[in-house]
């Protein structure tokens, strides 16, 4: 497993929490030898910093693309057939995400996703519920998480998702187009946590661009069923 998969974390203006998490990714017995590749989507802090002593490789962009684009400049970066997703803010929990490449690991499906526990601070539920209207409707599946950023898959299903251009949508994309290709995929209970945004002034500015980041990535797949 270590020849064959990374860790593609990226980040924007993550310097409080990026090396926590890093070096929690470090000294994983599980994950400790695998490549790490940290995407600065442009911050403005010192995120590319802190993460150079810990990443085996920082992608800087010059500007902010959205967690997208990020994410597909991570993984343009490295040959492996395995890609584990991890967003910058998780913490110690992160430890918990090495869980997800067993299931990988046992060929049963394409794509694992971390199903972590409530939110303590709640938000509303308002961009989780499209979500999850969103999948249920374009394929059936009714998902726990589908907002989660945690996620294990193979080059095959990262083959699947036909744009990666949708910013903070890029979860529902990503799980759109996998379902679509008929690969299988598995949430699995976590217990990892990550800052949370709460009902702040900040909260909701961040829920209404996931909000319109989710309807474009959806409409452009209803699209394109067409």
């Amino acid at each position: 497993m270590k020849e064959t998969t990374a860790i593609i974390v990226p980040a924007y203006n993550e310097a409080a929490w990026i090396t926590e998490t890093l070096r929690t990714l470090r000294h994983s017995k599980v994950l400790a030898g695998l490549q790490l590749v940290v995407v600065d989507d442009g911050s403005r802090d010192d995120t590319s910093l802190l993460a150079a002593p810990w990443a085996d490789t920082v992608l800087r962009l010059p500007q902010n693309q959205g967690k997208g684009i990020a994410l597909w400049r991570g993984i343009e970066l490295s040959d492996c057939e395995r890609f584990l997703l991890v967003d910058a803010d998780l913490g110690t929990t992160a430890a918990y995400t090495a869980l997800l490449l067993n299931e990988l690991e046992s060929g049963t499906c394409e794509m694992t996703v971390a199903c972590p526990p409530p939110a303590e601070q709640g938000g509303f539920g308002l961009v989780k519920r499209l979500a999850q209207r969103s999948i249920r409707q374009m394929t059936g599946i009714t998902l726990q998480a589908p907002l989660s950023g945690q996620r294990a898959l193979t080059r095959r299903a990262v083959k699947a998702v036909r744009d990666w251009n949708c910013g903070f949508g890029i979860e529902v994309a990503m799980t759109l187009d996998i379902l679509r290709a008929g690969f299988p995929m598995r949430e699995i209970p976590l217990p990892i946590r990550h800052r949370e945004h709460g009902r702040s002034l900040g909260g909701f500015w961040h829920r209404g661009r996931q909000c319109v980041a989710i309807q474009k990535a959806v409409a452009g797949r209803r699209e394109a069923r067409r």
